[in-house]
């Protein structure tokens, strides 16, 4: 194995990477040829219209599959010219005959400056009347914004960074995987004449780099790319400036510091609106936490409603990597750091692009499709349930109220509760899922989610993971998430393996059994965290099941119809025989589905219909059994149950009592793999939930109310402390665990924020909350969905 340094004493490692039996070496995984599943299709409820389009379009064209293709492999064959010396050049004449479509700001300033915002912006920063505007815009207000309104594409510039760029990210990554398909789709989108704009969720400052050496390598416009972190090297940011780079501020550090002043709003915003008229693209990501870099969407979204655009494109785009490059180095003073990791061949892996289908924003912010009947806050959603109250809200009764994006708002920002924020934070969410949906789950995430959540304490032999990987593939596949790898069973978990050798504990087997090595996780939080970020891609491709799988671990603990095996498993004929009330189950997961974060379940559906799907989701992977008993009711119904107990002390059934007794019930099947399939779906969630059992608890330490950065960290480390006792579940203790945390123990009417007298946001405890019984119903609401210890 590539990394072998740092094991734990006493375990035996090979010094070489060990060898497979033969029967594995040579066993193919059968579904990991061509096939690939159709990923990024637009909406069927939002945009139907896009999606009909798309649809026709495809019919039209006829065309075979085009395949896959590795940007960074460029040979002779790439080019019209053969011979020694093309082979040893192929790479700057297949930069040289690529289309380039220069943007120049010619007048750009001028017009930006008679825009209504800008001028509105400078009158209250210089205290002038605004008639005299336009006298002093030359001046100091605007000459920190000068650079950013004059950003342009040189061809000469992008010819030789995407030559450089390919050149880096040969020695960054083994590959840079793309959909050909998909560009092909891109290429007719682009002929309608809307500008194409390209949304992705940040995970890397790699992020634009990639998906715009991509474009440019398929013959499609380079986007104008809003970068938010900061460079402050002046050679770097002009070079940048010249490949169509929106940096921040030079006299920024940082992008909320960029969005405290006054003036960056304005001008960005008619910057953009300027692009949009120009005809050029966009790229934007956004953070599936924070929701930053939002306010960008919602610029293009007012640009849009307000007819300064007639319309845009927006373009879902999923990035994988196999790992994630660490480069924290700011791209500025400490330049030289960042190239020296040329020097050095890095094992990130691959990276995978998958571009989803383009749809008209019009379309989704005019036609209100994906508008919930209610907008609700947390606490009236889960408020009653929690306290065991009768439900006094209809929308949370009926399941239909959708919960409201609690995002910090950024400064000059209306709050996202507010009624022009609503479609803008919408969309914004509705991005996210599809920008996750699409993105392909690579090898190493899906190793972690089997170490993880399978194989945890007992860890597993490479033959067992082997089979595990060609199973969890085929499931991927079968619920339409693509995949990042192809070839041999040996090859796909040797490679990630390799890729996660620092998070692992590998020890060599006993000698009759040497070529089938143990594999172990390695119990530290670091490890521990990396694998968990890996494996959630795996969490959003099983989010159906994993809600649903909760909602019947919470109704198995409730009728104590669990028996806990030396493993943690839940094994027996206990919980077979139990039977379970379909409108209870559902019950269960409509609780649990208000808990999850933004980005895990599309926006546009129903909190109830997503509850239903989740339970019917383990009858088609075999977890649940439908059955029909006159005679058998499920325990956890308690209103049948009341019912024919006062039956039996009466005895004179009525007709409306016997039909109920006849609705079909659901059992746990009894296929031996079955306990453990419930409990790999459970941990999935398993260490968000324990996240806020752990928060549950920690209120009781709460005598006064806190400042909010003090709270914080008190948090991380209760956190932080209770994970060392257990001496496992890093995962619910990392720093973003607890920030999500709080926010939703704010939305939920637990904590609340007050403005202290010195200024400054306290966090104290609701008086609801301040009773200890209520905080001991809170803890018992969320500790019902987690797993036995």
């Amino acid at each position: 194995m590539a990394a072998n340094g740092g094991m734990s004493a006493g375990v035996a490692v090979p010094r070489k990477r060990p060898a497979l039996s033969p029967s594995l070496r040579m066993t193919p995984a059968p579904v990991l040829g061509k096939f690939r599943p159709v990923v990024g299709q637009c909406c069927q409820r939002c945009t139907p219209d896009s999606l009909a389009r798309h649809r026709q379009d495809a019919k039209s064209e006829q065309s075979a599959n085009l395949g896959f293709s590795d940007i960074l492999s460029v040979n002779e064959s790439h080019t019209r010219y053969r011979g020694w010396l093309v082979r040893r050049m192929c790479c700057v004449l297949f930069v040289c005959a690529r289309d380039v479509y220069p943007g120049r700001g010619v007048a750009r300033q001028e017009r930006l400056c008679q825009s209504h915002g800008v001028r509105e912006a400078l009158a209250s920063e210089v205290k002038v009347a605004k008639d005299h505007v336009k006298d002093q815009v030359k001046g100091h207000p605007l000459s920190f914004f000068r650079p950013i309104i004059n950003t342009c594409i040189s061809p000469f510039f992008l010819r030789c960074v995407g030559w450089a760029s390919m050149k880096m990210f040969s020695w960054l990554f083994g590959s840079v995987q793309v959909n050909l398909d998909h560009f092909r789709a891109l290429r007719a989108a682009s002929r309608e004449g809307s500008p194409l704009v390209y949304v992705y969720v940040r995970q890397s400052p790699l992020d634009n780099a990639v998906l715009s050496l991509a474009l440019f390598f398929n013959g499609l416009r380079v986007p104008y790319a809003i970068c938010p972190f900061p460079v402050a090297n002046s050679f770097l940011r002009m070079v940048l400036q010249k490949i169509g780079a929106i940096l921040l501020p030079s006299s920024a550090a940082s992008e909320e510091e960029a969005e405290t002043d006054a003036l960056y709003a304005p001008v960005m915003t008619s910057l953009l609106r300027e692009l949009l008229a120009e005809g050029q693209s966009l790229s934007l990501g956004i953070s599936a936490e924070s929701g930053r870099g939002r306010q960008w969407l919602d610029a293009v979204g007012r640009l849009v409603r307000d007819g300064d655009v007639p319309d845009v494109r927006l373009v879902p785009v999923g990035i994988a990597y196999d790992g994630v490059p660490k480069t924290h180095v700011q791209p500025g003073p400490r330049l030289r750091r960042l190239f020296s990791r040329l020097w050095k061949k890095a094992e990130a892996g691959s990276v995978r692009i998958h571009l989803a289908q383009a749809f008209s924003l019009r379309e989704m912010s005019t036609s209100g499709r994906w508008r919930m009947d209610e907008w609700c806050s947390l606490k009236d959603l889960l408020e009653p349930a929690i306290l065991k109250r009768r439900l006094v809200s209809a929308s949370a009764e009926s399941g239909l109220g959708q919960r409201r994006t609690s995002w910090p708002a950024p400064p000059r920002r209306p709050e996202p509760n507010g009624g022009e924020s609503r479609p803008s934070d919408a969309v914004a969410v509705h991005l996210i899922f599809s920008a996750s949906c699409c993105a392909a789950v690579m090898s190493t995430g899906l190793l972690s989610a089997l170490l993880l959540y399978r194989h945890r304490q007992a860890g597993a032999r490479v033959s067992l993971l082997c089979r595990d990987v060609a199973w969890l593939t085929e499931e991927l596949l079968f619920r339409d998430k693509d995949v990042g790898f192809g070839g041999s069973l040996a090859q796909v978990l040797h490679t990630s393996l390799a890729l996660l050798a620092p998070n692992l504990i590998m020890a060599a087997a006993p000698p009759p059994s040497r070529p089938d090595p143990f594999i172990l996780a390695r119990p530290t939080p670091d490890a521990t965290l990396e694998l968990e970020r890996r494996a959630q891609m795996v969490t959003r491709a099983f989010i159906l099941e994993a809600v649903g799988a909760c909602a019947v671990s919470s109704a198995l603990h409730d009728v104590g119809a669990r028996t806990e095996t030396p493993d943690g498993g839940v094994r027996g004929r206990a919980e077979f025989d139990v039977a379970l009330s379909p409108s209870e189950l559902n019950r269960r997961a409509l609780r649990l589905c208000h808990l999850l974060p933004a980005g895990f379940r599309p926006p546009c559906q129903s909190p109830q219909s997503f509850a239903l799907d989740a339970v019917e989701s383990l009858l088609r992977c075999g977890v649940l059994i439908q059955k029909e008993d006159h005679g058998e009711i499920p325990v956890d119904d308690t209103r049948r149950r009341k019912r024919v107990s006062t039956w039996m002390a009466t005895d004179q059934p009525d007709d409306g009592q016997s039909d109920q007794e006849a609705a079909p019930f659901y059992k746990m099947s009894r296929p031996s793999q079955c306990p453990d399939m419930l409990l790999f779906l459970v941990n999935m969630l398993a260490g968000r939930l324990r996240t806020l059992c752990w928060t549950a608890a920690f209120l009781e330490r709460l005598a006064s109310p806190l400042p909010e950065a003090h709270f914080v960290t008190e948090l991380r480390s209760h956190l932080r402390k209770t994970a060392q006792e257990n001496k496992r579940q890093y995962e619910s203790c990392s720093p973003e665990a607890a920030t999500d945390a709080v926010e939703t123990f704010v939305d939920l009417g637990v904590l609340t924020k007050e403005n202290g007298e010195e200024g400054g946001v306290f966090l104290g405890l609701t008086p609801v909350y301040r009773v200890p019984e209520n905080q001991s119903k809170l803890q018992q609401f969320i500790q019902q969905y987690l797993p036995p210890p």
